[in-house]
């Protein structure tokens, strides 16, 4: 498995792309089955798909962001909102040094709250993928039987898609890990910690490859609207 570019100086020279992907991940606990590293392997995949899909400069991940809510279970490591929005404003500074105006977030995690507003002050320089109506569709074609609300972490989604690009990192047990947690209004305040022993929320014995397969293929899709509007 190799989710870091290869390319040399002369790769992006020729390819002379207007646009990169960011991957931002994050070190956190998936439960007993799937790896720390699992928000940073997905949005490394979906990138990896989207740069060879589109014509976009692919970037190596920001692996730890703020995963606070996950740090009851060794292994979890974060960094501050304000680290996290320092290095995006960052990378995009030295983008746009280097001739590239324009970047996607490819957003592994759900609690990077800090990345939409990074972009909302951005002025049209910066995006965030995927959206919730994206992950939405995304969830809809590959027919997934868990709401968007029960499927939270280490569930039918993020299981599916390692099933199908990275079934080694999968671990056994994944089929007897169910479990709901709907109501969670004081994660934030008490973290994981006070809604799930495991670490997982939502039903990954639901999962397969094949659902990994067409959620990938969805969200490769989607991405088409963005370039477009970066060039509206």
């Amino acid at each position: 498995m190799n989710l870091l570019p290869m390319d040399t100086t002369i790769d992006v020279r020729e390819r002379a792309a207007e646009v990169a992907l960011l991957p931002v991940g994050s070190l956190e606990q998936h439960g007993p089955f799937l790896p720390l590293t699992t928000d940073t392997v997905i949005a490394c995949t979906i990138a990896r798909e989207i740069a060879a899909a589109y014509p976009v400069q692919l970037l190596p991940p920001v692996t730890i962001s703020c995963s606070h809510e996950h740090a009851a279970w060794p292994g979890t490591v974060s960094i501050s909102a304000t680290t996290l929005y320092a290095i995006v404003r960052d990378v995009a500074d030295s983008l746009r040094r280097s001739g590239i105006g324009k970047l996607v977030l490819v957003n592994g995690h759900g609690g990077n709250y800090v990345l939409a507003n990074v972009v909302q002050e951005s002025g049209a320089a910066l995006a965030l993928f995927p959206d919730l109506r994206d992950v939405q569709d995304a969830r809809a074609a590959a027919r997934l039987e868990t709401s968007i609300d029960s499927d939270m972490h280490g569930g039918e989604l993020e299981t599916s898609i390692l099933l199908h690009a990275h079934p080694d990192l999968v671990r056994p047990g994944y089929d007897s890990a169910d479990t709901i947690a709907d109501d969670r209004r004081h994660l934030l305040t008490l973290g994981m910690a006070a809604y799930t022993e495991s670490g997982v929320i939502g039903r990954p014995s639901l999962a397969t490859a094949a659902k990994g397969k067409d959620l990938l293929a969805s969200l490769v899709e989607a991405f088409a609207q963005y370039l477009d509007s970066f060039e509206s």
